[in-house]
């Protein structure tokens, strides 16, 4: 196995200079992995922050090209990365194996699309409205606009996905695909991941020649705030609870300069199971629906947390079988205790509600998740209850009951912005139901027909998003091409000879890339 040493990545070297060390643990049995890493010092992470500051003036001048090359070479590391990486990773998170590899297939595609997008040249979002100077009353100047990229950003790696919204993932990628340095803060439950991670994109960046500071890596438990707070640092991406997301956004605007955070936070993806489609095929959904709660120990962003369906024998039927067959599933290990504890703390809230009844699962015991399935009245949801509205995390959901149409629709309008909502249902249910999916969209990022939210497909079309408190900025995406806008801004020039203009916008249209000329889209020179 490659060596690990631990320390935090600085200006393109390694740094250890602070006197706090860390472990990661093996996930299954606790035992701590036999890894130092030493936590950032504030002086270690102002050296990161500014790394990236010195890199990005130099990394923003690259050619789209040549930063679609880094990305790239990026995707090749992680391809090679051996058995004894996947079964690190699997250690570091009681994931099984093929999950990993199919984790890591996701990153390396990630870095590959985003490439793609530097080379189609569409990212630039170049426009130009050339000028009318015999126009009355008054001539119209020469304007020319394209996009570049916001500066240094910070990372938080997530949790539950110790590859795709890690160090190399999601973020990252889109990040460095903007031209934007990163500075990522490995998160605490897989570091040796991390540094395994970030040496494949070191030596990416060596073999593409980027500027030292591209990517920096910082590990510990208190280096976030001064991260997020140092001047260096132009946007954040994190991924992770609602409380964790609310302080670093907190953290952002309170700055002498405010920064955008874009924080993914705290979904329960309701799951709307109509009356026809019950009919049909309850049996189908009720074993889709279950595999879909329990699948990874319930640790997905858009697990559903809600399933909702109108009063009928055939809802009560639905529910006794769901009830069954999640009594029949077995405990699971989670990621690692912290999450194990949250999940604890989240199934006594409902255990304890006086409108919420079990269902069915065993009792919580030992260092394992047991699926779990609740019932609440459908007033908590039409009134504004918060028990409804906050995520547990873990392999366990809450049916409620609605009276009729009018009553789900009163239920809905009830919600909290989700990343996700789902309807189940036939073509007549469709039909009768049509107010549900302009209210959804009101609602959610994505709205599924016949499928479970589990699966997010990286992909230009693809929204992990939605309004607050799923996201803190309801208008971008951390899956797919449309994330690379969260680290853009526009820029204007305005009477520019065409010897100064950016490539972008140059009348020879060099790059030949697809601009808006007048209001029309042409590829041609002017």
């Amino acid at each position: 196995m490659t060596r690990i040493y631990g320390h935090n990545y600085i200006g393109g070297q390694r740094s250890a200079t602070g006197s706090v060390t860390l472990h990661s643990v093996d996930a299954t049995t606790g035992e701590a992995l036999p890894y130092d890493f030493y936590q950032a010092t504030a002086q270690e992470v102002d050296a990161a922050a500014n790394a990236a500051a010195a890199a990005y003036p130099v990394y923003r001048s690259l050619s789209a090209q040549h930063r679609a090359s880094f990305l790239e070479a990026i995707a090749d590391e992680l391809d090679v990365l051996g058995d004894d990486f996947i079964a690190l990773v699997c250690r570091e998170t009681a994931l099984p194996a093929g999950r990993i590899q199919g984790e890591r297939g996701r990153t390396s595609g990630q870095m590959r699309l985003f490439a793609k997008v530097l080379r189609r040249g569409d990212f630039y979002g170049a426009r130009i409205d050339l000028a009318l100077p015999d126009r009355r009353p008054l001539p119209r100047p020469d304007v020319r606009q394209y996009r570049i990229g916001l500066g240094p950003v910070a990372v938080f790696g997530a949790s539950n996905f110790p590859l795709a919204f890690s160090t190399a993932g999601g973020d990252t990628a889109a990040a460095l695909a903007a031209g934007c340095p990163v500075v990522f803060k490995a998160h605490s439950g897989h570091m040796a991941t991390a540094e395994r991670v970030a040496e494949a994109i070191m030596r990416a960046a060596q073999s593409t020649g980027m500027p030292d500071g591209v990517f920096n890596m910082i590990f510990g438990g208190g280096v976030g705030e001064a991260l997020v707070k140092h001047p260096a640092i132009r946007a954040v991406g994190f991924t992770g609870s609602l409380k964790g997301g609310r302080a670093l956004c907190d953290m952002a605007a309170a700055r002498p300069q405010p920064i955008p955070v874009f924080a993914e936070m705290s979904s329960i993806n309701p799951v709307i199971v109509l009356p026809q489609a019950l009919q049909t095929r309850a049996d189908t959904i009720a074993r889709d629906l279950v595999a879909t709660v329990v699948q990874g120990c319930g640790q997905f962003c858009t697990n559903p947390g809600l399933v909702i369906g109108i009063a009928s024998p055939a809802f009560t039927a639905f529910t006794q079988q769901v009830a069954q067959l999640i009594g029949d599933q077995p405990a699971q290990t989670m990621l690692n205790a912290g999450t194990l504890s949250s999940y604890g703390k989240g199934l006594h809230t409902l255990l304890a509600h006086p409108g919420i009844e079990h269902l069915a699962g065993q009792a919580q015991a030992g260092n394992q998740a047991q699926p779990q399935l609740f019932k609440a009245d459908a007033s908590l949801l039409i009134n504004g209850d918060e028990v409804l509205q906050e995520e547990v995390f873990g392999p366990t959901t809450v049916f409620v009951e609605v009276a009729d149409q009018a009553q789900l629709s009163a239920a809905l309008h009830g919600l909290h912005g989700q990343l996700t909502a789902t309807i189940i249902g036939e073509p007549a249910d469709f039909t009768q139901f049509g107010e549900l999916t302009p209210l959804l969209e009101q609602k959610v990022g994505r709205i599924l027909l016949n499928g479970y939210p589990t699966g997010v497909e990286v992909c230009d079309a693809m929204v992990h998003g939605g309004p607050y408190p799923a996201t803190s900025d309801a208008r971008g995406t951390s899956v797919g091409t449309l994330a690379i806008e969260r680290f853009l801004r526009p820029v204007c020039f305005q009477n520019y000879p065409d010897s100064l203009l950016p490539d972008a916008l140059k009348n020879a249209n060099p790059l030949r890339i697809q601009r808006l000329v007048d209001g029309q889209p042409s590829r041609d020179a002017l």
